[in-house]
């Protein structure tokens, strides 16, 4: 079976006539003729009842019209879809983020390229930046958010964008301020107090340059924190901080993380930043990639609220 025996079914089925169809079909009435026979003895069922004078459908041939014409369009729309895909404007595209890029740079890229292509899935799936390098030299997913690798250079084999820089902040249990244990100076963490605080922090294994960026400030002032404890989701570690654990060096973004008993205050000193960047294989092609980053390219130079 194949879609010219298709286009001549359809056809006899719409004038009833071979003749007519034939010449709809700008063929002889003969080789039409066998191409509906040789159709039916595939099927195994007769399609048409022909007589000298008519040609009807069988029960089968009308149950079957149908189908034949939903497919013949679904062909017949194919060369728009491949046009469509090349463009990038549907697909699937694969996006990979650390947790931290939840708050900050992940939830615009998302909602400007929904808008512009709504009919592209996005797959979204939440991984530290080690995992995300590893699984896009391996051939997986389209794109990543991560947090750069200071101590040397990615895989050549991938390309790298910085999308945003913030400001680390403190925060710090809602009943350490309130009770005195910490005291602000004009709204603002003290080096000393931060230095002198139990410390929660990601894993260095998990979050390495995030974990050195933490380290580096309490060196720089002469200290050695005292870790706490060590979590893997920021969620976690705000609730922990929530529990009065200890205290936390967050991007600034993490003020949009509101939890009960927990309060961001800016460091006094000049904060350390963190960079947050895209990463993909330089080889990939994927139309959907492509897009992306246009999107991603002009969400950078025009934030929300600066457009």
């Amino acid at each position: 079976m194949d879609i010219r025996q298709l286009r001549h079914f359809v056809a006899v089925a719409d004038t009833l006539h071979f003749g007519r169809a034939a010449d709809r079909l700008g063929m002889t009435q003969p080789p039409l003729s066998q191409s509906i026979l040789a159709l039916e003895q595939e099927l195994g069922q007769r399609l048409f009842a022909r007589t000298k004078r008519r040609v009807n459908l069988t029960p089968f041939g009308e149950l079957w019209l149908p189908y034949v014409r939903r497919a013949l369009d679904s062909v017949a729309a194919l060369p728009d879809v491949a046009q469509r895909l090349r463009e990038g404007e549907i697909g699937r595209l694969e996006l990979s983020f650390v947790s931290t890029a939840d708050y900050n740079i992940l939830p615009v890229l998302v909602r400007r390229y929904g808008a512009l292509f709504p009919q592209v899935e996005i797959a979204l799936t939440e991984a530290t930046s080690d995992v995300q390098i590893a699984s896009l030299l391996e051939g997986k997913g389209h794109v990543g958010i991560i947090i750069p690798p200071t101590h040397g250079a990615l895989p050549d084999a991938l390309a790298y964008r910085k999308l945003v820089s913030e400001a680390l902040i403190a925060a710090v249990p809602e009943s350490w301020i309130v009770n005195g244990r910490f005291k602000l100076r004009k709204g603002k963490m003290p080096a000393a107090a931060v230095v002198d605080a139990p410390l929660i922090v990601f894993p260095r294994r998990v979050a390495p340059v995030f974990y050195d960026l933490v380290m580096d400030y309490y060196v720089s002032r002469g200290a050695q924190p005292r870790v706490a404890q060590q979590a893997i989701q920021m969620q976690t570690i705000i609730s922990l901080v929530s529990a009065g654990m200890g205290i936390a060096l967050v991007p600034q973004s993490l003020r949009n993380l509101a939890r009960t008993g927990v309060r961001y205050v800016d460091l006094q000193e000049k904060a350390p930043q963190l960079d947050t960047g895209m990463v993909w294989r330089r080889s990939d092609t994927t139309p959907a990639l492509e897009t992306f980053l246009k999107v991603s390219a002009a969400a950078v130079a025009a934030p929300e609220g600066r457009q």
